[in-house]
């Protein structure tokens, strides 16, 4: 019984496993490649070789080593997917990606810059709700693309179309009902 549990805890890791040898207490890779992760050695191998593997580790310093190995077998699966380019390939896909990504960005905000300057195109062209558009063209003081904004509501604020406000009762002009005094 007792030497069933510390079997179970002193099982060789995954490079001994592969390999078919017995590990031994200081093996260079079990730090690196556990049992539960068989396949990672097995793509490190295949492309780099046990042997490359181990003069590596032994002239890395200790905390150098972990990033090696991920490094090797991050290069391996992507050899092993991509055998001509291997992570290369991974890499231009990103580069590219994030170059379209940064037009599509700069599009944008070139279009919220039309946007904040008012040079979006005449509103007859905008095909939003038509009776609001003809409203806008046949006053022009109340139009959001001129740079001269319409004049001021009895509330003191200033804007470019007919709004509301809730303490007029509905009437745009600024007169009317609701609370009396000042905003």
């Amino acid at each position: 019984m007792a030497s069933s549990s510390s079997s179970s805890y002193n099982s060789p890791c995954a490079a001994c496993k592969f390999l078919r040898r017995k590990c031994m207490p200081g093996c260079i890779f079990a730090p690196y490649f556990p049992p539960e992760e068989p396949q990672k050695f097995a793509n490190v191998h295949k492309i780099f070789g046990a042997s490359n593997v181990t003069k590596l580790l032994n002239e890395l310093l200790p905390h150098q080593k972990e990033d090696a190995v991920n490094s090797l077998a991050f290069e391996a699966e992507a050899r092993i997917r991509d055998p001509v380019y291997g992570c290369v390939g991974a890499i231009s896909f990103l580069q590219r990606q994030v170059q379209r990504l940064q037009k599509e960005l700069d599009a944008a905000n070139a279009d919220l810059v039309r946007y904040a300057c008012n040079s979006l195109p005449p509103p007859q062209q905008i095909t939003t709700n038509n009776s609001m558009v003809r409203r806008r063209v046949s006053n022009p003081e109340a139009s959001f693309y001129t740079n001269n904004p319409p004049p001021p509501a009895a509330g003191g604020l200033a804007l470019p179309y007919n709004y509301s406000f809730p303490w007029n009762d509905g009437n745009a002009s600024g007169e009317g009902g609701g609370h009396e005094g000042n905003i």
